[in-house]
């Protein structure tokens, strides 16, 4: 049987930071990222691709807000948002997908699965959302909208301030139809899943499933879904080649091989900062700990090349 590996890639990885977002940008950056995962095709890996939405979702929420208030258009609840950008960008990078492999002479079906993802309606994260969305308002405009609709704001800490919506980041516990996920991977065919972590619901006292008005973290999911179908591998790619100690400081140190125990002591100490490489990290361990073989993080062009990427094993390996 081939080995399985989960590739997480990041919404920056097709829509940079400082780009307007047109279709031709994202195209191209989907080309370029799907160029450095052929290899593990060609090496005879079955892959599951899971991806990132924050750019996009964040401007589909925009785009609700803009409706809203020129053309009375209602507003989407956040769950539909997040379907909404799971088939728009998974449709992407599977035009995009079908394309490369056929540069490459490799005949392969491609798959897109809206997916949703279960939550514990009780989980900790709903009395205290983290997760800014959509667009700054003025304090005004976030105090009509907190009377309106209920939301939730905190102050940006940016220099030209303004206020954002918050939502809540519960934890995944179960992604939907991951049997079929499995079966389709392993016939040899690359599944595109777990969009943006997923369209969040959660079950009522009769089993029944229900919206959530949250995001789920996309590498916490890829992570859940890796371990539970027991892919070999997963990947994480991100902006950076290399996990760092005291990153971008005076003592910076560059990890290529974590064991799980020396992990967990870093995560402890506050090596890795909370708003970028921790939430990572996490997710790398989760998978390792529910019985993935390897967790990597690494740049995505940097893929095919084992000497660059921090890799995390339960133990070190010879």
């Amino acid at each position: 049987m081939n080995k399985l590996a989960v590739v997480a890639l990041g919404g920056n990885a097709l829509l940079r930071g400082n780009q307007m977002g047109t279709v031709e940008e994202q195209t191209q950056n989907t080309i370029d990222t799907l160029e450095n995962l052929i290899f593990l095709v060609k090496e005879g890996y079955d892959v599951i691709i899971a991806h990132g939405n924050g750019p996009q979702v964040g401007n589909i929420l925009m785009r609700n807000d803009a409706g809203e208030q020129l053309y009375n258009i209602p507003q989407m609840p956040l769950d539909i948002d997040v379907a909404d950008s799971q088939g728009g960008i998974g449709y992407m990078i599977e035009r995009n997908l079908r394309n490369v492999l056929k540069k490459h002479g490799i005949q392969k079906d491609v798959v897109t699965l809206v997916t949703q993802v279960v939550v514990d309606k009780n989980d900790p994260a709903f009395a205290n959302p983290i997760k800014r969305v959509g667009k700054i308002y003025s304090r005004e405009e976030a105090d009509n909208l907190i009377a309106d609709k209920g939301w939730i704001f905190k102050e940006e800490v940016k220099a030209d301030g303004g206020w954002r919506r918050v939502v809540p980041s519960p934890k995944p516990i179960r992604v939907m139809n991951e049997k079929v996920i499995e079966d389709l991977a392993r016939q040899g065919n690359i599944v595109i899943t777990v969009g943006g972590g997923g369209v969040p619901v959660c079950e009522d006292e009769q089993g029944n499933l229900c919206p959530v008005e949250a995001v789920i973290d996309k590498d916490l999911a890829s992570a859940l879904i890796g371990a539970r179908i027991k892919a070999d591998e997963f990947y994480i790619l991100t902006d950076v080649s290399f996990v760092y100690k005291d990153f971008k400081g005076p003592n910076e140190q560059k990890l290529e091989f974590l064991n799980h125990a020396d992990t967990m002591d870093y995560l402890k100490d506050g090596t890795f900062a909370e708003g970028s490489m921790a939430p990572k990290i996490r997710a790398c361990l989760s998978f390792i700990e529910n019985g993935g073989g390897k967790s990597v993080v690494t740049e995505a062009t940097k893929l095919e090349d084992r000497s660059y990427g921090t890799k995390i094993t339960m133990e070190y390996e010879d």
